[in-house]
């Protein structure tokens, strides 16, 4: 393993760990895998199905070959993360208007979010460095996901949070687990710019997606869907997108899959912003390479409610790599698709029915063709954010599609045959 800087392609020794390169770009690990056998690993990561109570029992670290080789078990730090449910749904397919659609419920995970695929593997580097304080700015799910594993590790964790447009649950769910949270004025992309300049000052080791170790984590996202339909995918991978470290790591992790010889096709992928925060997607619509930051970025599904996404350089490499897209959708059209994601028994956080509002309007604008087939990434649990529940079901104002309010009636048989 090697760090290469993906701006200046300088190459750095894996000892001379940095989170970015000296001319400003971001790091990027290169694994050798020219001795490493496709068959063998195959029956590898089969056979590693069955581990209990081992680290490969997770459903990250069962690719450890592909992950962190070098990595000594003594530090890993793991909940078991990753085996979550892959699903199918019929009533999802008659709305996104697809042959056949998956859909992979990282809302599983044991912090309820994709985070933890990534955070294990970077608090476990974090700790073979020596490290016991862990930072990360989050909207969320990456505070709590870093949190509990900070705990797990018994090191101590610093979140720094956005003062508005977050979710409370996830703070509360940050704070449960020990971390000292600290609210400050300014946005998301403010607060990575303070630890990039204090961290080393402040003694913090840095969980965000700018750490290429994370992006290594969150590559097993794709392992696991791969392994899981028998190493053959889908025509598409729709992705939510706000920091932008998913779409970049399942994209080294396509790579990875084709280059070992594990899969014969790339999917192509389609990345989804939230019309109010898509930064990313103006930049592919316009055919520039540049990316112009939004100042003010917001939109209900406060997971993708990022301005200047830190792995956007990243992320074009993956589409350009995939024939991807990009595509933008209303807050309407996310929370709509995200009552369809609950109804069909699955369930999600706004951020993550991107992906299907995004499926919908890509079918509809016939950029994928209603004969092919589809694996959305759902990125968080229904629970991290039960205001945008409350407000679409409940809420005098709302105007979702598929309201579901609660109904009242008196304990007679005739009012409850009728309600039936």
């Amino acid at each position: 393993m090697k760090l290469v800087c993906v701006d200046c392609s300088r190459e750095v020794a894996l000892d001379a760990f940095d989170y970015q390169c000296g001319c400003g770009g971001l790091f990027d690990i290169v694994h050798d895998m020219k001795d490493l056998d496709a068959d063998r690993l195959k029956r590898v990561f089969d056979e590693r199905l069955s581990e209990r109570m081992t680290p490969y029992a997770s459903g990250v670290w069962r690719y450890k070959e592909l992950i962190f080789p070098e990595l000594p078990e003594e530090f890993i730090t793991t909940k078991y993360e990753g085996n979550t449910g892959l699903y199918s749904s019929e009533l999802l397919q008659a709305y996104t208007g697809i042959r056949k659609i998956w859909l992979k419920a990282q809302s599983e995970n044991p912090s309820g979010s994709f985070k933890d695929n990534g955070m294990t593997v970077a608090v476990s580097h974090g700790r073979s460095l020596g490290y016991k304080r862990f930072t990360c700015t989050s909207t969320g799910n990456t505070s709590s996901s870093l949190a509990m594993y900070a705990a797990l590790a018994q090191g101590s964790s610093y979140v720094f949070v956005p003062n508005k447009n977050i979710s409370l649950n996830k703070v509360l769910q940050t704070l449960a687990y020990g971390a000292k949270v600290i609210s400050f004025s300014g946005t998301y992309d403010d607060g990575i710019r303070f630890y990039e300049q204090y961290s080393k000052e402040l003694e913090l080791y840095i969980c965000n997606s700018i750490n290429p170790f994370r992006i290594e984590g969150q590559k097993s996202i794709i392992y696991e869907i791969s392994q899981y339909l028998k190493w053959s995918l889908p025509d598409w991978v729709v992705i939510p997108g706000g920091a932008l470290s998913n779409v970049t790591a399942l994209g080294k992790g396509l790579h990875d899959l084709k280059t070992l010889g594990l899969i014969d096709k790339v999917p192509r992928v389609a990345l989804i912003q939230a019309e109010g925060a898509s930064p990313f997607h103006k930049m592919a619509a316009a055919g520039k390479q540049e990316l112009t930051p939004e100042p003010s970025p917001y939109t209900r599904a406060s997971a993708l409610n990022i301005g200047n996404p830190p792995s956007w350089k990243k992320a074009l490499r993956t589409l350009e790599q995939t024939n991807g897209v990009t595509c933008s959708v209303t807050d309407a059209e996310i929370l709509d698709a995200k009552a369809k994601v609950d109804q069909s028994g699955i369930g999600c956080e706004p951020a993550s029915a991107a992906t299907v509002a995004g499926l919908c309007k890509l079918v509809a604008q016939q950029i994928i063709d209603k004969d092919e087939t589809a694996v959305c990434i759902l990125t968080g649990n229904m629970l991290k954010d039960t205001d945008a529940l409350h407000e679409y079901h409940l809420g005098e104002a709302s105007a979702g599609n598929y309201r579901n309010g609660i109904l009242s009636a008196d304990l007679a048989l005739e009012d409850i045959q009728r309600l039936l």
